[in-house]
């Protein structure tokens, strides 16, 4: 390997340039990524609506689930009692009992 001997890479995460040195193994340089354009104020304005919807149907979802959660917990609960209705009451293993 030549002294000097540099390895050109882009970070898969942030996108910036690195210089590799061989054999050192360390990074010698770094590039940052190139800045994207920032967003034009009318688009800003639309990305903030459909957030804002986009909040607004999450919270009503979470309102009609909150409605029916007492009806969905009785439920389960029934299912859970018809299961267990036909086994025999057993005492609980404790482990003072295993001695």
């Amino acid at each position: 390997m030549a002294k000097g001997d540099l390895i050109h890479v882009a970070c898969p995460h942030c996108g910036a340039r690195l210089s590799l040195d061989r054999e050192l193994g360390k990074v010698i340089a770094h590039e940052p990524p190139a800045r994207a354009k920032s967003a034009d104020l009318d688009r800003v304005g639309d990305l903030l609506e459909k957030e804002k919807a986009r909040r607004e149907a999450l919270f009503t979802q979470s309102v009609a689930d909150e409605k029916v959660k007492t009806q969905v917990l009785d439920r389960k609960f029934e299912e859970a009692l018809k299961k267990t209705k036909d086994e025999p009451v057993t005492r609980p293993l404790r482990d003072l009992d295993l001695d």
